[in-house]
């Protein structure tokens, strides 16, 4: 009896051996593993090879520039009274005062060299596709766009390009770039406050008298009325500026190769300093510097600044 209960219990513990082996061996095809999983750093779920992530469509370091837009990049009004200032924009211009964006990107002779502005003063968003033709005719890495003031800047609040308008506008001009370059980046600037550069410039008479030769009449005629109706149509212009902007965002959105601002430029609060002392309304060369640091941080960021 002992022998055979001693036969027993070993035919048992070879039968719990034989079942490891087995178990064992369906694991190891499952692809099981004793250490939680770590082979599976190597393999898919499929059992084929991790793909890499693809590089980043964005670089952050373009070989040239070509700008387009309105008077901001035109520098109007920073050097001489209605006169355009190229030399001061804050995309393109050569000035060690703005250290411009083509510069802090190209360097002082690589922007001489490299960089381009087609931008046009009193140019609206009707006006775009054409300065895309220029720009892409130089084949620029890297194409700024600032434009809609002047689309809000009419005779009246009633004569402003409808946000229809301005999003085909815009949807055409990024349709020409792609056309002629594919891979061409794009940074756009939002359209600036308009009603903050209407509340900074009134304080100065020598302003206000610029004002009444056709700038921007639509939010800064009549600069010191405050009743009801002047409210009213600063508050539709206003209006009609942010949905600009809103606008840009969300067709820049739809390119991979498309950065908008994030707002910074709206939301820049311009100070005397960093207006004209000629209009008290486009950017000095002050101010001018500040939308070069504002562009270049959003150019040379790893993703997008929000």
């Amino acid at each position: 009896m002992e022998g055979m209960g001693l036969n027993m219990r070993i035919r048992r513990l070879r039968s719990r051996a034989a079942l490891a082996v087995v178990t064992a061996a369906v694991l190891g095809a499952a692809g099981c593993d004793g250490g939680g999983g770590a082979s599976s750093g190597a393999h898919s779920k499929s059992g084929t090879a991790a793909k890499a992530k693809p590089a980043p469509l964005w670089d952050s370091s373009p070989s040239s520039v070509a700008a387009v837009g309105d008077s901001i990049t035109r520098g109007f009004d920073a050097c001489t009274v209605l006169s355009d200032c190229p030399e001061v924009s804050w995309a393109t211009g050569s000035s060690a005062e703005v250290d411009s964006l083509a510069v802090r990107l190209l360097g002082r002779t690589g922007a001489a060299e490299r960089s381009w502005n087609y931008a046009e003063t009193g140019a609206r968003m009707a006006d775009l596709p054409a300065q895309m033709t220029q720009a892409a005719a130089r084949r620029p890495q890297l194409v700024t766009v600032m434009v809609g003031a002047n689309d809000a800047c009419r005779a009246s609040a009633s004569a402003m390009t409808s946000v229809a308008d301005f999003r085909t506008g815009f949807e055409e001009s990024l349709r020409t770039l792609r056309r002629a370059l594919p891979k061409t980046q794009v940074y756009v600037a939002s359209v600036p406050n308009l009603k903050r550069l209407w509340s900074q410039g009134r304080t100065n008479p020598l302003g206000k008298e610029i004002w009444k030769l056709g700038i921007c009449p639509s939010m800064l005629a009549d600069a010191d009325a405050l009743d009801s109706a002047a409210t009213e149509r600063r508050d539709t212009v206003q209006d009609r500026v942010e949905a600009y902007n809103k606008v840009l965002e969300q067709v820049c959105a739809t390119d991979e190769r498309c950065r908008f601002d994030g707002g910074a430029v709206y939301d820049y609060r311009f100070g005397t300093d960093q207006l004209s002392h000629w209009d008290w309304f486009h950017p000095s060369t002050n101010g001018q510097a500040r939308l070069a640091e504002i562009a270049y941080r959003r150019v040379v960021a790893r993703t997008p600044v929000t």
